[in-house]
């Protein structure tokens, strides 16, 4: 009888959710695949199939039939036209869409919980850099000996194109997107993201925009590398229109995320969180956030001019109509230079929260800290044409490019030595998030260094298109990045799951992965200096040693990343119990309860004084 009465009432409880209940990930995919094959027969059938642009109408009709019908599988509409009908979420609608009593599928569905994003985002940049990661071992087994023989040159500069935009994505959301949501909104004291739904659409628009990307490689490639010039790109084939639209989307995606970031920070503080007090990694979050608002619509605009040339028979880039090249050239690295930057500060922004709590000591110069971030975001927008140098566009600017770009080293020097200045004298705690950050900072040396010797004229002159610009941004992204958003995966890790990530396993891929990155990239820099140029699939015999030697360490690489990914697999259900602060830290994402409660806080905290401040007595005389 008791259990029959608890049932009853359990059952007159309203269950809420509504149609979300039945939407997830494969739902997502299926409705992607049904309108894209909608919007092709349609188009197939509809459009002049004699006009010249005729294949590229067709193939931006099946795009955009992809990410509606991904957007209304997945369940991003269900709430606005809920509310179009005058039958808002209820409470309990509310629940359901945070993942409330869920368990793991919740991380499958259009989720609100910004905690659950952020795990979201976790497994989405590794997906990215996966794919990216097999694309890159595919090009260095190409280029292990001289001479075509994995593939031919046009697919070769697919592999080119596709990877370099994975890894982009991939490192863009690499820390921004998993931190930015799941600790940022705790830092600030708030219970949520601003717009729930909008980040949750952030997340799956991603997630839209690289299944596009990837189906790039299956309709025909591209042949003109990841900064798809024009106007090359007006006469490649359908996958140009594949990896235009993939852009657009992608756009979409963090214009919605940034825009919800700089929300959250400046409206949803708790009392006593004055900007003084913001914990810097929120800065850098913010500050990034902020760049890729300016940054990202530059890239966006090319490619829908793009389009427009491809299907409408307009003429920005074609130059027997009146378009040029150089506004092509302008747009993208308008975006190209900021992006760097909205990579870089959220990782360096981590590390200075990694930094203090294992040093046990305050950040070093808080203020010089936001100012070296907010400098360099502020001169990275006006270095762009250093790109350009060698084009022959505007030399008489090159001057004052030139010297922009060597004073964006002063800002990038002073966030550096505020790093140093907080790990000098410390009582370091050598755990495994401290030796990705030492990694960090031994690898962004040699980055740095080198990045100045391309913003000489005379010298970018000889080094321009060579391996020893790729080598270059290698060590920012992969050497310098890269360990970043480690060192913050496995300093949040326990926050996330409650356990600790495997310390053993992570040092034997810190230091595969280390060795292997001054393997590839220092053997690269020496086919640089010695004149191998970028994107060629094959190269003379005098290059054929720094050539292997790249790939050994490059496939070294591998191994480290496959050593990390099954660490972060197996620790997230049998690692080492944790607790809710293990690092004895004291910003408030510590401060709650692991695993989080769904609105972080049961009654807000009240700030009075910065989260840096760790006792004397345990800092070295």
């Amino acid at each position: 009888m008791t259990t029959t009465l608890e049932q009853a009432k359990t059952a007159a409880i309203p269950q809420g959710g509504g149609l979300h209940r039945r939407l997830n990930m494969a739902t997502a995919m299926i409705g992607g695949i049904v309108f894209a094959s909608l919007f092709w027969y349609l188009a197939h059938h509809f459009l002049d199939a004699t006009s010249r642009t005729y294949s590229d109408e067709v193939a931006g009709s099946l795009t955009i039939g992809w990410i509606v019908g991904f957007w209304l599988g997945i369940g991003a509409f269900v709430a606005p036209l809920r509310w179009l009908i005058g039958r808002d979420n209820t409470r309990a609608d509310d629940l359901y869409l945070a993942g409330q009593g869920q368990g793991t599928s919740r991380y499958w569905k259009f989720t609100t919980d910004h905690k659950v994003v952020g795990v979201q985002y976790i497994i989405m940049t590794m997906v990215l850099l996966g794919a990216g990661g097999i694309l890159a071992m595919a090009i260095r087994t190409e280029l292990i000996v001289p001479g075509n023989h994995f593939v031919n040159q046009q697919v070769y500069n697919g592999f080119i194109a596709v990877h370099g935009m994975l890894m982009i994505l991939a490192l863009i959301v690499a820390v921004a997107g998993p931190w930015g949501n799941f600790v940022v909104p705790i830092m600030c004291g708030a219970r949520d993201m601003a717009f729930p739904r909008l980040n949750a659409l952030s997340l799956w628009t991603l997630v839209g925009a690289a299944g596009l990307l990837l189906t790039t490689l299956a309709v025909g490639s591209l042949t003109m590398g990841w900064v798809v010039l024009e106007p090359i790109a007006d006469q490649a084939g359908v996958g140009m229109d594949f990896f235009a639209m993939a852009i657009i989307v992608f756009t979409v995606s963090t214009t919605v995320a940034g825009v919800n970031t700089i929300c959250t920070i400046l409206t949803m503080r708790t009392k006593g969180m004055t900007l003084a007090r913001l914990p810097i990694f929120v800065w850098g979050a913010i500050i990034a956030a902020a760049l890729g608002l300016y940054a990202f619509p530059y890239f966006s605009l090319v490619e829908a001019q793009t389009l427009m040339d491809r299907t409408f028979s307009t003429s920005f880039f074609v130059a027997n109509a009146g378009g040029t090249g150089w506004l092509q050239a302008n747009l993208f690295w308008l975006m190209g230079h900021p992006e760097v930057y909205v990579i870089l500060l959220p990782a360096v922004a981590a590390l200075f929260e990694i930094a203090a709590v294992m040093s046990r000591k305050p950040v070093f110069s808080y203020r010089s800290a936001v100012a070296g971030m907010t400098g360099l975001a502020g001169l990275s927008i006006l270095v762009w044409a250093h790109h350009m140098f060698t084009t022959g566009w505007a030399p008489t600017l090159g001057g004052p490019f030139m010297l922009t770009t060597e004073l964006i080293s002063i800002p990038t020097g002073l966030f550096f030595l505020v790093l140093i200045g907080t790990l000098w004298r410390g009582n370091i705690w050598m755990k495994l998030p401290t030796i990705w950050m030492f990694g960090f900072i031994a690898n962004f040396i040699i980055a740095g260094v080198t990045g100045i010797y391309l913003s000489d004229i005379p010298l970018d002159d000889q080094l321009h298109g060579t391996m020893f610009v790729t080598a270059h941004f290698h060590y920012v992204f992969v050497g310098s990045v890269l360990f970043g958003a480690v060192s913050a995966l496995a300093f949040w890790y326990p926050k996330v799951t409650g356990r600790f990530l495997n310390e053993f396993m992570g040092r034997i891929s810190f230091w595969l992965t280390f060795i292997g990155v001054q393997v590839t990239f220092l053997a690269m820099f020496a086919s640089g200096l010695r004149g191998m140029p970028r994107r060629y699939s094959s190269y003379a015999f005098i290059f054929e040693h720094t050539n292997l030697m790249t790939t050994i360490g490059a496939y070294i690489i591998m191994a480290g990343m496959l050593v990390l990914l099954g660490a972060v697999i197996t620790s997230w259900n049998k690692g080492e119990p944790a607790g809710p602060n293990p690092w004895h830290a004291n910003s408030l994402e510590w401060m709650v309860p692991t695993p989080v409660p769904l609105e972080n806080f049961e009654v807000l905290p009240v700030i009075t004084e910065d989260p840096y401040n760790y006792g004397e007595e345990l800092v070295r005389s």
